[in-house]
Order: C-alpha cells, then structure tokens, then sequence
C-alpha cells in the first residue's frame, strides 16, 4: 500500500448538522474535534507507507480510530462498526453519513506497520504537541510517575510446565510442518507426555519422581535436536521458529556431558531477565515485586500534576517483568527532553530515585528529581533506647580525603573502589587503636578484625553530598508535603487498569505491548481532556460510610 495525501476540508456540512441537532449537549468525539481540530494527519505516519502501491486508508483516521477503541475498551471489530454507526465518530474522522467504514482487519495491519516502522511512539507524540497547541499541555511544573505490572497473554508456568510445554510446541509445529519426517522418531509414550497441554496438575507426586520426569523431558528433546541436526533431516527444520525456541530452553535448563542429562539448579541456571519463560512469548520473563510475582511486563506512566491544567500523561516506558524502576529513570527524563516536556520537578517513589539520578537529572535537564532515598542503615535495631552512629555523625574533607568520627578521631585509610557493577565508591576505615578504647565503640562498630575498627562506604563527592542532604531533608514537613502529591498517580494507574485493561495485554511481545501501552495513554488523555473541558472534578479518595461519621463529626 502507498500513502495518498489527503487534504481535510473539515466535516461535511450535513453530518455536522445532524450530529449538533442530534447531540446538543455534544459528545466525547464531537467536543474533542471541535477543540483540536484533527487530531492525526495522515503525514504524520507517511515512514510507515511507501511511495508506491494500492492507495491506503487514511492513517490519520486509523491512528485515531485505534485511540478511540482503547477509550471505549472495544474489539477490533467492534470499532469498525462504531465507525460505520455512531454519527459522533464520523463527525470526529471528518466521514459523510452514508461512508461505509472499512473492514475491522485493517486496524490489525495498521498496528503492525506502526511496530515494523518504529512508529509506536508518534501516536502519544502527536496527542501531546495537539494538546500543546491547544494550551492544554507546558513544559515544566511538576510531573510524577510510577510503575505497574502487565501480565502477558500467556499461562504462567513453572519450571517443569516450561519444558514440557517447550517442547510439546516444537513437536505440534514439526507434526504440521514435516509429518512424514517426524512419524518414525515419535513413540507412543510421548504423545502420551506431550499429546495434550502439559499442566501441573498431571505431573507425578513426590520431588524425586518429578526431578526424573523433567530430566526425561530433557532427553527426549536433546534426540528431537540431535535428529534435526543430523545430515539426513531437512536444514530447514533448523530454522523452524519454535525448534529454535526449544534449543535455546533447553540450553538453559539442561546440562548434558558424558554422564547423561541433568537439570540445572540453583547458580547453574541464567539470570531470570536472560532465561525465557515461555515458548509463546519471548519477551515475557518473571518478575518479583513485594513478594508478588507475576510473568509478563512493567509499564511506567508519568503524567502532569499542576491544579491548573489537566493531568496528562507524558512518557509510556514498557520494559520486561525483571528490570528495577531505577533503570528506567533515565530514560523517561531522556524522552521528556526530546519532547520538550522536562518538569521542573519529578516526584518519584524511592524506587526511582539515587544520589546518582538526582544529580544526573539536575545537571542534565534541570530537573529537580524528588523522592526518598535509601537511609543509613547501619546495624540499625540493635538497642533502639541507645540510637547507633550513622554516617550523619561523621565530618568528611574531601579536599583532604580524611573522616573525622564524632569522638573526634581521624580516618586512617583511604580508597576509592569500584563495586560489581561498577559503580565508583570510597571506602574510609578508621584504625582499630582509636576504636578500641572509644566509649562510642557500642554504638559504631562490631569490627574485630584485628586493625580496622569503624568503615564507612561513601559516594563519589557530588553524590555523596546529594545523599547527604536528602537523607536530612526527607525527614521534613515540607518535604513531605511537597512529596505527598505523588500519591496522585495511583489513581491514574487504577483508571488506566479500569478503562483502558492496561495491566493485562492483548498481543504477544514486548513491541506490541508498548503499543497497547501507548495506546491507552493517548485514550486516557483525551478522555481527561473532555472531562477538563466539562469542568468534571477530579475523583477524590473514596472512605466509608463509618469514616464519613467521623469526618462529619
């Protein structure tokens, strides 16, 4: 298909006229044509058509027929027939009455194009420069973001579940693919372990029994790829999609030498973000979080927060079920940039923030990163009648590269460090001979090992005087005033989840996922835009009828 410019002579006379006698009052679609205008162009997704071909179907009109669908939680289908039946969507797309929409598959092929283009972004993109234009939206003022969990559109499964299911997948495609082939290699006892979905539940009782069948999965599946790899067999069953799936799982979860097969336990297996954990979904991994676990995805939405403006979401991070909220801090600040959208303050949880971000973002982009960071903890609990001496009780000269501890003792060793991820520190030790006969010594240090007494692990300076001053500052009213407007942005993940389903996806893949992601956010703007332009009040925190008595009182 090739990009046909189209002009936008507005809406045809007779829809605005039946629509406006028909929807006085107006309607999400009507108010927001007649606020921004049209929305997409069809110019702003031209990268994802060629020059030449079949005319395509406006993409600007496909781009805000997929917002709409995630506003109104409808199906494919169900949105193209909205497109054909409601009046104020034809309004909004700019359709005469009688057009007769478009077939409910060309939403599908839309969205891949957008994924094969890397045009995922540039629906949010445009929303906002839409809304900026609209003087809905400035750069500056206070943003604030958090993260939620997205379960993928695949079963959860343990570890023996994986395997099996790994490589019944392998052997389905295979049997549909090259029948003749694998009939002489299969026997009846694995279709009766891989003949129907492997599930817990059918596994045998008792660990060393289960330890056997998994080890018996790793067999079977190490002959299956022996005989693809052999001479005889065709070379195109190496490149099988799910073949290469199931050689991957199988080096991770298996060992295999002299003495047989085994299964990998403990440090012998990958770290959970490189091992896969499903043979459906390469992109999903399982992740932990509070003790809860789940398999799938993170998304973080960073959103305005000023009382003056509606709240509107800015950035859409997706990132793999295992990477830390630390990871991403960067990034979102990096895109808010590209934007031009920097806040001058972030309000962040404490999983965001570091000595280091907080600097970085500072220098960077004249952010103002606000949240708690980590305290000293330093054998902390150990009598809480007598509080221990943390590093805030100790006075460093960087210039001179010397401690001194509140009894007034001077460090005796200096070194700067580096930690297994590679992160610089200094790390200062005052002698055992000025600890030992301190009578600070049961409040400072445990040390015994027969020179050093008291240790303290510093920062890089800038850092380490950022931590310092934070670490104080948090423990203010004013901070935590300042900082208690972060607590805002769970209602904007709990209407996200509730409007748009954004904590369970509908496609398989990391890509796809952020499209979706991306989509709800776009839907949730425009949603708040319309609530903003009716003067609807933001929800306010619901308490029960017993605490209403007592607020009443």
């Amino acid at each position: 298909m090739s990009l046909e410019s189209r002009s936008d002579d507005g809406v045809p006379e007779l829809t605005a006229r039946v629509v406006r006698a028909s929807f006085p009052k107006g309607t999400l679609a009507i108010r927001i044509r007649e606020v921004l205008g049209t929305l997409f162009t069809d110019e702003d997704f031209a990268g994802a058509f060629p020059d030449r071909g079949r005319p395509a179907i406006s993409p600007g009109a496909l781009a805000l027929v997929s917002v709409l669908q995630y506003a109104e939680r409808l199906s494919d289908r169900q949105a193209a027939d909205q497109v054909r039946a409601r009046m104020d969507w034809k309004f909004l797309l700019g359709l005469e009455l009688d057009d007769p929409g478009f077939d409910f598959t060309v939403l599908g092929d839309f969205r891949s194009r957008l994924i094969t283009h890397g045009l995922e972004e540039r629906v949010l993109e445009v929303v906002l420069a839409r809304l900026s234009d609209a003087g809905l939206l400035r750069a500056g003022g206070r943003q604030r973001t958090d993260s939620t969990h997205v379960l993928a559109a695949v079963r959860t499964l343990n570890r023996m579940e994986f395997v099996g299911e790994t490589l019944r997948a392998a052997l389905e495609v295979l049997a549909a693919a090259a029948p003749n082939w694998l009939t002489p290699l299969i026997s009846p006892a694995w279709v009766e372990r891989y003949g129907a979905k492997v599930d817990n539940y059918r596994f045998p009782k008792g660990e060393n029994v289960r330890r056997e069948w998994a080890e018996q999965v790793g067999r079977d599946g190490f002959a299956l790829l022996d005989a693809i790899d052999d001479t005889a067999a065709p070379v195109w069953l190496r490149e099988v999609p799910a073949v290469r799936v199931m050689r991957r799982a199988w080096a991770e979860q298996y060992h295999r030498d002299g003495q047989g097969v085994r299964w990998r336990e403990g440090k012998d297996l990958p770290p959970a973000r490189d091992r896969l954990s499903s043979p459906y979904d390469m992109d999903v991994h399982y992740g932990i979080k509070r003790g809860s676990g789940w398999c799938g995805y993170k998304v973080h939405l960073s959103e305005t927060c000023e009382p003056d403006a509606p709240h509107l979401i800015t950035n859409v991070e997706t990132t793999n079920a295992t990477v830390n909220d630390t990871e991403v801090t960067a990034t979102i600040h990096q895109h808010l940039a590209r934007r031009e959208l920097t806040p001058h303050e972030h309000v962040v949880d404490a999983g965001y923030v570091t000595a280091a971000h907080i600097l970085a973002a500072r220098e960077d982009h004249g952010i103002d990163l606000v949240g708690p960071v980590g305290i000293d903890t330093h054998h902390s609990g150990r009598d809480t009648q007598v509080p221990d001496l943390t590093q805030a009780g100790f006075t460093t000269n960087w210039d001179a590269r010397k401690v001194i501890c509140p009894h007034r003792a001077v460090s005796a060793s200096w070194s700067q460090q580096r930690k297994a991820s590679g992160t610089p520190i200094v790390r200062v030790r005052f002698a055992l001979a000025d600890c030992d006969p301190c009578p600070l010594r049961a409040r400072c240090t445990k040390a015994a090992n027969g020179k050093w007494g008291r240790s303290l692990t510093l920062l890089p300076r800038k850092q380490q005087q950022i931590l310092e001053e934070r670490r104080a500052e948090q423990q203010t009213d004013a901070w935590k005033e300042r900082y208690a407007v972060r607590a805002g942005v769970e209602g904007t993940i709990s209407q996200a989840v509730r409007r748009t389903h954004l904590r369970r996806t509908p496609y398989r893949g990391q890509s796809k996922t952020h499209l979706a992601n991306i989509l709800s956010a776009a839907a949730l703007n425009i949603t708040r835009v319309d609530a903003w332009l009716n003067g609807t009040p933001l929800g306010s925190t619901r308490t029960s009828h017993l605490a209403r008595l007592t607020l009443a009182a």
